[in-house]
């Protein structure tokens, strides 16, 4: 029911009847809005084959079938070519991709070559131009294309139809996607995707009309992002699911059985996008509307323009974790708007966004919540710093490719409390003026922490020595945390470290726990004792319903520290979440907390992961692997 006809594809493209004919009637105009290529040393990705000072793509056309029973998306993509008069061929990335056939505007031949694949990297695809400014590629993606996770019925909610999303960053979609697959290089993009009924296609791009009925069981979606966008944020998911409003220009979509849960957790999105633009100018991607993925989704959101992805792993039933829906709106300025031109800087997308993120908490849900979400990235930070030490490489905002960023601390956390500090030493309504203009003045362009550096000293401090006295250079370029840090409130959980004391001194169970925050929960269970006995575990479990959570944060916390201290009646819940959940950020430190348990939890982990290892994402799966690898 579910099959495609691009099995056969390359017999297509010989006969000329494919999907790519329709494109070659109509085709492809280059989009007005062409951002720059950056040429400073600090900016050329070291992650892309591309050169695109010589040749590069501006504009992604695709008409694609799903084919859920082989697990491959094929049909062509046509490509929209700037380049150099003199220019002889044009680089793109490709990892695992199947090209059958590359022509020009015209339908003549064009050699190709693909060379060898680096892991991870893949293999630069080199097309010879021949005086050519538009490409016509037909191909296939593999069936294990690391941007696709293809679900079966039975790992839905539904259980009656297949599933299919994607995870584009960091440099996946060149799984699915022949183009120059770097965030520097931003381009416009349309798409056709087919699909079998009665399955509804979303992207990230506005939808054009309703499907088509294209016989065969089969109906056609259309899809355009007008504005230019880093290629890691195209993206697709394709499933049995229905849409809700949550305002003019917000909604949500999810399967059917979860679309109320959904709903119910993201009703006031339309509330966070006014709080967003109130800070810092217009919302400029039209809608902003939300697909509540199946739980296998390796990340808690990804900031798709358009259509942001979530995992349903969220859904707490009081809103507690919309920090996340916060977090994934301001990326459309900080991320979306402005990127990062190399991974390397990947802070000026998830530390700029992250202050944005509990800015926005702030106006919507208040100064207490803000404070105490801030409070716990601050302790993130420390707790990095204190594992790896204060002199790291990879601690350092800038990475030059000498260390890797250590985990979220940095891009994000640390990210986080360079903007909050320097807002608190300059006030907020001189330094939210700068930030505004970083984003108006950089829209739709690419972005170097040099840059922001510069930008600060020429738009927000009012002397060297301002800039001197707020350690701009340290923050972004040196390792560790500068001493100028803005710590957070003291107070913000006061009651709570008082219950963490009581507990630690004599084991005094807090007895409001039922009337805490969710951030109040997350900052006991963080701060308590780690080496505990079966008793006390039992106990506190007891008293405070930990197994029975329905945050999913607050549950993956108890279930470290379980786990941590072998505490048997915990593993079968255990066993249960990891079966449920992908979520890279519980699954993986959950395995590696039975990994570190020796003889106890080495033989838990291999007999769940066995069982569970098909079901995760490849971003999931190779975390694990790695983990495991390792011993």
């Amino acid at each position: 029911m579910f099959r495609a006809t691009l099995l056969a594809t390359a017999a297509l493209f010989a006969s000329g009847c494919t999907t790519m004919d329709s494109a070659q009637e109509a085709p492809v105009e280059r989009s007005a809005m062409v951002s720059p290529i950056l040429t400073t040393p600090d900016a050329v990705d070291d992650q892309t084959y591309a050169q695109p000072q010589v040749a590069r793509v501006t504009h992604v056309a695709l008409d694609l079938d799903l084919d859920f029973d082989a697990k491959m998306i094929g049909g062509g993509a046509v490509l929209n070519i700037l380049a150099k008069d003199d220019a002889k061929q044009i680089v793109l990335d490709s990892n695992g991709l199947r090209i059958d056939r590359v022509t020009d505007g015209q339908g003549n031949s064009l050699p190709f070559t693909i060379g060898e694949a680096e892991e991870g990297k893949g293999a630069p695809l080199t097309i010879k131009l021949n005086g050519a400014r538009q490409l016509r590629i037909a191909y296939r993606s593999a069936p294990d294309a690391d941007a696709l996770q293809w679900l079966t019925p039975e790992q839905t909610a539904g259980g009656e139809y297949p599933y299919l999303f994607s995870q584009g960053q960091a440099i996946l979609n060149r799984t699915w996607i022949p183009t120059q697959d770097s965030p520097g290089i931003r381009q416009t993009w349309e798409a056709r995707i087919t699909a079998p009924k009665p399955l509804d296609v979303v992207m990230s791009g506005v939808r054009q009309g309703e499907p088509e009925d294209v016989g065969n069981g089969r109906r056609a979606f259309r899809f355009v992002m007008d504005k230019p966008v880093p290629p890691y944020l195209i993206a697709i998911a394709a499933g049995d699911i229905d849409f809700r409003a949550t305002g003019p220009r917000t909604g949500v979509w999810a399967e059917p059985d979860t679309l109320d849960r959904a709903y119910n957790e993201v009703a006031d999105t339309e509330q966070l996008v006014e709080a967003a633009e109130e800070l810092y100018g217009d919302y400029r991607w039209g809608r902003y509307d939300m697909i509540v993925l199946p739980p296998s989704f390796p990340y808690g959101g990804m900031e798709n323009p358009v259509m942001t992805f979530l995992t349903p792993t969220f859904i707490a039933g009081d809103r507690s974790n919309n920090g996340l829906v916060a977090h994934e709106l301001a990326h459309s300025w900080s991320g979306n708007l402005v990127t990062n031109a190399v991974w390397g800087d990947g802070w000026l997308n998830e530390g700029v966004t992250s202050y944005f993120e509990n800015r926005i908490v702030e106006k919507v849900y208040g100064k207490s919540r803000a404070e105490q979400e801030a409070a716990l990235s601050y302790a993130n930070i420390i707790e990095t710093l204190d594992e790896v030490g204060y002199d790291a490489p990879g601690t350092a905002l800038h990475n030059e490719g000498d260390g890797e960023l250590i985990g979220s601390a940095i891009a994000y956390d640390k990210g986080h409390f360079f903007l909050r500090t320097v807002e608190r030493a300059v006030g907020r309504e001189r330094f939210d003026a700068w930030l505004r203009q970083w984003f108006d003045n950089h829209a739709f362009q690419p972005a170097t922490s040099q840059m922001i550096y510069d930008d600060m000293l020429a738009n927000l401090v009012n002397s060297p020595a301002e800039a001197e006295q707020l350690k701009l250079r340290e923050w972004i370029f040196e390792p560790g945390l500068p001493s100028n840090v803005a710590k957070p409130d003291p107070a913000a959980f006061a009651t709570v470290d008082t219950a963490v004391t009581a507990y630690a001194d004599n084991g005094t169970i807090p007895t409001g726990w039922s009337g805490w925050t969710a951030a109040e929960q997350m900052r006991f269970l963080d701060n308590i004792p780690k080496e505990r006995t079966a008793a006390q575990l039992a106990a506190l479990n007891d008293a405070l319903g930990l197994s029975e959570t329905g945050n999913n944060e607050v549950l993956f916390l108890w279930l470290e520290l379980a786990l941590a201290n072998r505490y048997q009646p915990a593993v079968p819940q255990a066993e249960v979440f990891l079966s449920e959940i992908g979520r890279a950020k519980f699954v993986r430190p959950l395995f590696a907390v039975l990994w570190d348990q020796g003889d106890w939890g080495r033989p838990i982990a291999k007999r769940i992961y066995a069982e569970t290892r098909d079901g995760y994402h490849a971003v999931t799966r190779a975390g694990v692997d790695r983990l495991m690898a390792a011993d």
